[in-house]
């Protein structure tokens, strides 16, 4: 069973609250949580506010912890993955799941990719957009063109008629004017702080790898799928493409095909939500994704 990760976008008030009041193991983990971010995370998840948890900086530790906790009560069950992907955020939570690193170490690490995204645009030049119903070929071309003067570019291929474009906030705004004309459904502006996976992710990118290239990566106990390749990666490649793949696409199409191609057809989505399964479900019939809670009590 695969076992996949949403990523920003997936928390919400009251998110772990019920499995702090059920389970030994999650209380461990926001008390570890705590201890290790040096702020009450688990306060900030029951209760909020709002706008602090859905701050860049707080989210990815919010949601990395939340996911940890639903991941050790599947392994508590026996259950464990075949294979690990997760979206943008959510790959650090599949490194997790195949056992690259510890919970702490990662932590840590997502503790600082979610400041250093958050600081890489102090003047909020840049935002994203979902493009709605058109295809990734007249989405990179108007991309291309707009670019010429005002830089956007598409960054997640999340399914087969939605691809997230990110940029410069004129560029977006021509782009989605362009687009729209050319046939798309809808153009979104997304509830984000800056152009993530593109190049005004640059100098965030460099000084992650500074960060990454200090931690020691263990071999996968199952195969991790990357965001940058929609491949497998080890303990090797893990410290180019993590860095990397805050500048570059989400190639989710190509990674849900590339695990049918290599005969995976069940998965989880380890979060309370239902994003992978209604992306998965759009790119491909011939996967089956599995509930969790059917698997664990929620």
């Amino acid at each position: 069973m695969v076992f996949f990760f949403p990523g920003q976008g997936s928390q919400a008030i009251g998110m772990g609250q019920n499995l702090y009041e059920k389970y030994d193991i999650a209380k461990k983990i926001f008390n570890e949580a705590n201890d290790i971010l040096g702020f009450d995370l688990k306060k900030l998840c029951f209760e909020g506010p709002e706008i602090d948890l859905t701050n860049t900086k707080n989210a990815q530790p919010a949601i990395l912890t939340y996911q940890y906790i639903l991941l050790s009560l599947l392994k508590e069950k026996g259950i464990t993955p075949t294979a690990t992907a997760g979206h943008s955020l959510g790959e650090f939570s599949a490194i997790l799941a195949s056992e690259m690193l510890t919970f702490g170490d990662t932590l840590k690490l997502v503790q600082k990719r979610g400041e250093l995204m958050a600081n890489a645009d102090p003047t909020q030049k840049g935002g994203m957009a979902a493009i709605l119903g058109l295809d990734d070929e007249t989405v990179i071309s108007v991309c291309k063109e707009v670019s010429q003067t005002h830089y956007v570019e598409p960054v997640n291929f999340n399914t087969p008629g939605q691809v997230v474009i990110s940029g410069l906030k004129e560029g977006i705004a021509l782009a989605s004017e362009k687009l729209l004309a050319a046939g798309a459904k809808r153009a979104l502006p997304l509830p984000v702080s800056g152009a993530f996976h593109s190049k005004l992710m640059e100098e965030a990118s460099d000084s992650f790898k500074d960060v990454v290239t200090t931690l020691k990566f263990s071999s996968p106990t199952c195969p991790i799928i990357s965001n940058v390749t929609a491949a497998a990666y080890d303990e090797n490649s893990v410290k180019e493409l993590l860095p990397l793949q805050m500048k570059s696409p989400v190639q989710w199409v190509k990674i849900v095909e590339y695990l049918v191609s290599k005969g995976y057809n069940e998965g989880v989505e380890v979060n309370s939500g239902a994003v992978i399964q209604g992306m998965v479900k759009k790119i491909t019939s011939d996967f089956s994704m599995v509930k969790i809670d059917t698997l664990i009590d929620l």
